[in-house]
């Protein structure tokens, strides 16, 4: 058995908020909806989310590193 983590919506926003990136469990349903959310699965009737997935995702949400306002591409 695998021994990852499964965190609720309300746990994985908590999580990423606190890793600074303020996120309302709300965003994760509404992105579960229409996509460009973490990756989840179900269990039951819950979302769950691993922290590996909720890393993806801000990896994948986050710009490369910028010194300036005109290397925006």
């Amino acid at each position: 058995m695998n021994t990852q983590t499964f965190r609720d919506r309300r746990e994985a926003a908590r999580l990423l908020t606190e890793r600074g990136l303020k996120t309302s469990w709300k965003t994760l349903q509404k992105l579960a909806t229409v996509g460009g959310g973490p990756e989840y699965r179900i269990f039951g009737n819950r979302a769950v989310y691993t922290d590996d997935a909720l890393d993806a995702y801000v990896e994948k949400k986050l710009s490369a590193p910028r010194y300036s306002t005109s290397e925006a591409a």
